[in-house]
């Protein structure tokens, strides 16, 4: 369920909405206006740093079987 931000065309504020529907009346919370327009946003991402790719090796460090209960 995405989440757009719009621009009220009547009080000129901008807010965010959590769109549920394609159907949706998107009114502005402050001014119940309905006359909104869609406003082109940025995404932000963090992955915290802590990523690391998936091994390709079948088996660990620790020993030189392919399907040992400690790595697998």
């Amino acid at each position: 369920m995405p989440i757009y931000e719009y621009r009220c065309c009547a009080c000129e504020k901008d807010f965010e909405c959590l769109i549920l529907g394609s159907d949706d009346d998107i009114c502005c919370p402050d001014c119940d206006g309905d006359r909104v327009e869609r406003l082109m946003s940025s995404c932000s991402f963090s992955s915290g740093g802590n990523y690391s790719a998936p091994s390709t090796s079948s088996g660990c460090s620790s020993c030189a079987s392919s399907n040992c209960s400690t790595c697998h």
